[in-house]
C-alpha cells in the first residue's frame, strides 16, 4: 500500500501571480476569443440563409421540437427573455416562426415553426459540415463539447451558491 502524500500545495509565489495575470494564460479569454472566431464563422456561413447566429440557435431548438414555451427554448439556449423575446420577434416578423398563447394557461407562449422555418432546416444542412471542415477532428471537437459543458456547469454551481 502506498503512503499518503501529506505534502502541502506550493505557496503561489510573485513569479506564479505574475502568470496567471497573463492574458494567454486565461482560459475566459480563450473561451471569448474562440467564441468570437466561432460567430465570425456562422456569420459567412449563414448569410445565404439570411439568419445570425442566435437566430439559426432558435431554429436549431425548434427542428429538435416544435412548438415549446419561451421559458424551455431560453432555458436551452441560456438566454432570459429580455434577450429573447426581441430575438423572437425578429424571427416572426421574418416568418420563420409564430408565437402564441398557450390555451391552457395564457402566461405560457408557445413557439412553433412556420412552413417556412421548417423548410429552411433543408438549406442549413450542409451548414454543420461545412463548420467541421474548419474545426479539429470530430473525436477532439466532441471531447471539448464535453469539457466545456463541465466548465460551464462548474461556473454555474459556482454562481448558484
Amino acid at each position: 500500500m502506498r503512503a499518503m502524500d501529506t505534502t502541502q500545495p506550493p505557496l503561489l509565489t510573485e513569479e506564479l501571480i505574475d502568470q496567471a495575470l497573463l492574458l494567454d494564460h486565461q482560459l475566459c479569454f480563450a473561451m471569448y476569443s474562440a467564441s468570437l472566431a466561432m460567430t465570425k464563422a456562422y456569420k459567412k456561413l449563414l448569410a445565404p440563409l439570411d439568419i445570425t447566429y442566435p437566430q439559426y440557435l432558435v431554429m436549431m431548438v425548434l427542428w429538435e421540437k416544435d412548438q415549446v414555451t419561451v421559458s424551455e427554448l431560453g432555458g436551452r439556449l441560456f438566454l432570459d427573455s429580455g434577450t429573447l423575446t426581441p430575438l423572437l420577434k425578429r424571427m416572426e416578423a421574418m416568418g420563420l416562426l409564430h408565437r402564441t398563447r398557450d390555451a391552457e394557461d395564457e402566461r405560457r407562449v408557445l413557439v412553433s415553426l412556420t412552413p417556412a422555418g421548417r423548410a429552411l432546416r433543408e438549406k442549413a444542412r450542409t451548414v454543420p459540415l461545412q463548420m467541421s471542415c474548419m474545426l479539429p477532428s470530430l473525436d477532439q471537437v466532441k471531447d471539448l463539447v464535453v469539457e466545456l459543458k463541465q466548465v460551464r456547469k462548474g461556473l454555474q454551481d459556482a454562481e448558484d451558491k
